[in-house]
């Protein structure tokens, strides 16, 4: 292609390119000048627009200006108000108070003169109180501390009299019901009870049937007689007692085997050392059976059970043991019946008593092994064997070592007494039956007003004459009551003592 009319395209090329820009932006021109048209209207519009919110807030804010204002006026009104009657009512308090002050002051020299008129005649009572005391000591001739100590004792006396005249109404009234129910009671409990009375021993006596069979058990320098006593541990007696040896010990199970030892003995005949140990440990085999027997035995009859095979065998040891003439097993058996029959009349534990009852003396089978009262020890035993708190709480507390906590406790010490204490269950000698007498009426003559003093009813009941100026009504009533805390704290005895008081005034004269 030539050259010049690739330079007539170019510039063909050319103007057509600057003919379009130019139209371009003619355009483009034209475009921009009709929006900048557009956004003037706008701003004209929102312009007048603002304007007119502009008036409305304005003319919002002053009414919400004149509302605020008048309210406020309102407010200060009302507190222009308040304040105007606070302050009359300080006013009208500060007019009461002025009032009550004025009052007061008035009340006060009022007082202060009353005071004033008072001490002056409280001195004047002083004088006149003075005057008349001096008067009263010389007409009387008593100084005034005199005076108050006589009359203080007077009312004292007087008050005694009283209080001891209340009381032994309200005693006897007690008394009365008291023993009432008691004695039904105990009635109830010893007709259900009936029990046997043994005589208490330390020996006992095997028969033989010649006076050869002596020498026999003695044997030849003595040699059967030492043997029997070393295996039994008892002394043999072999006196001019006709037929008879006496077996002499302190524990009533030895002396048992050794009875039953001598017996057997006497009956095979052949009587040697040898034969004697043999004889003895069967003996004593027998006799520990009959004791766990005797035991299981008393212990049905008693409606006790689950006790321990040990502690019922030593139950069975009682059998053998006796107090003033009372079988130790026998008196458990009655104990536990009477306790039992008191608890059900009571509403009290009947299984607790039936079974402290029956154990209570238990320690008395081994009180020659073990130091202590034998309350104390039976009740270490009873623990041992895994006995009830309850039950051994009464058996220590049967003889009091221990106060008793409990009426199952105190229903056992009175089964106890009254087992003792009841017609033929128990025996004394002579020397101690004299004694206990004695004793009680020493008691009853060591108070002062008393002239004699008596025991009756083999130490049931003691009668104490009084000497009748010396001790009146209420002081014999008082006498009474200081004389049985004594022989409470001071005697030991079965049962229960009346003490009576008789206080007699005789007139005597004679016609001439």
């Amino acid at each position: 292609m030539p050259s010049s009319l690739i330079a007539a395209l170019i510039i063909v090329a050319i103007l057509v390119a600057v003919a379009a820009y130019g139209a371009g932006y003619y355009s483009m021109k034209r475009a921009a000048a009709g929006r900048a048209r557009l956004a003037q209207a706008d701003t004209d519009r929102l312009l007048e627009e603002a304007r007119t919110r502009q008036k409305e807030l304005i003319l919002e804010a002053k009414e919400e200006a004149v509302r605020i204002k008048s309210v406020a006026e309102q407010d200060a009104r009302e507190r222009r108000a308040e304040v105007q009657r606070r302050e009359q009512r300080l006013q009208q308090r500060e007019e009461l108070i002025e009032r009550k002050g004025d009052s007061l002051e008035k009340r006060d020299r009022a007082l202060t003169a009353k005071e004033q008129e008072m001490a002056l005649a409280y001195e004047e009572l002083e004088r006149l109180s003075e005057t008349q005391r001096r008067e009263i000591e010389r007409i009387s001739g008593l100084t005034a501390v005199e005076a108050k100590a006589e009359l203080v004792t007077a009312i004292e006396d007087d008050a005694s009299r009283e209080a001891a005249r209340r009381v032994r109404e309200i005693e006897a009234q007690t008394k009365e019901e008291a023993s009432r129910r008691a004695r039904w009671i105990v009635a109830q409990a010893i007709q259900r009870c009936a029990a046997e009375t043994t005589v208490e021993t330390t020996q006992s006596s095997v028969a033989i049937p010649n006076e050869e069979m002596k020498g026999r058990i003695i044997g030849k320098e003595g040699r059967n007689i030492r043997a029997l006593e070393q295996a039994t541990g008892v002394d043999l007696i072999i006196d001019d007692t006709p037929e008879a040896v006496v077996l002499s010990s302190f524990d009533p199970v030895r002396r048992e085997v050794a009875r039953v030892s001598l017996l057997k003995l006497i009956v095979d005949g052949r009587i040697h050392p040898t034969r004697i140990e043999e004889v003895v440990t069967k003996s004593r085999a027998e006799v520990e059976q009959q004791l766990r027997e005797e035991g299981e035995k008393a212990a049905y009859e008693a409606g006790v059970h689950g006790l321990h095979p040990e502690l019922i065998r030593t139950v069975g040891r009682l059998k053998f043991r006796y107090s003033y003439g009372q079988n130790q097993l026998t008196h458990s058996l009655e104990v536990s019946f009477l306790a039992a029959a008191m608890a059900s009349e009571m509403g009290a534990d009947v299984n607790i008593c039936r079974r402290a009852g029956f154990l209570h003396d238990v320690g008395k089978a081994v009180d020659h092994e073990v130091d202590g009262p034998h309350a104390i020890i039976g009740a270490e035993l009873a623990r041992k064997f895994s006995i009830p708190t309850r039950v051994v709480h009464a058996i220590q507390a049967h003889h009091f070592e221990v106060e008793p906590q409990t009426v199952e406790a105190f229903l056992v010490a009175a089964a106890d007494a009254i087992s003792a204490a009841r017609p033929g269950a128990r025996r004394e000698t002579v020397q101690n039956y004299i004694k206990r007498l004695e004793a009680l009426e020493d008691v009853a003559l060591g108070f002062k007003g008393v002239d004699k003093a008596y025991a009756l009813q083999a130490g049931r009941e003691v009668r104490v004459m009084v000497k009748p100026e010396q001790v009146d009504e209420d002081d014999a009533w008082r006498l009474n009551r200081d004389i049985v805390k004594r022989i409470e704290d001071t005697l030991d005895y079965p049962g229960q003592i009346k003490v009576t008081v008789i206080r007699e005034t005789r007139v005597v004269d004679y016609a001439k």
